[in-house]
């Protein structure tokens, strides 16, 4: 699913592709805010999204196998919760 794809599904149920279209963009617009912000949004049921530091390191070329210098850098994470990891764990079950 991709962004226009989940438009339309929330749309579907508010009944208004603007409506859907302005409430998707602005939850998406406030996690990214917050998250680059510093804070960790946690979303009960659902995840937590949060900064996190990842330190300077070296690593190796694979196919040269010459070192190479990997700055430091601050990525989003997201970790799911109990609830959304048990659906995907039922659905992925159906799936065998």
């Amino acid at each position: 699913m991709n962004k226009r794809e989940l438009v339309e599904a929330v749309a579907g149920r508010l009944g208004d592709k603007k409506t859907a279209t302005d409430a998707v963009n602005a939850v998406l617009d406030a996690i990214q805010h917050a998250v680059a912000g510093g804070d960790k949004v946690s979303i009960t049921g659902f995840g937590a999204f949060e900064m996190v530091h990842k330190p300077a390191r070296t690593a190796r070329n694979p196919s040269t196998g010459e070192p190479i210098e990997v700055p430091e850098s601050w990525v989003p994470r997201f970790r799911p919760g109990a609830d959304f990891k048990e659906m995907v764990n039922q659905a992925g079950k159906g799936q065998k």
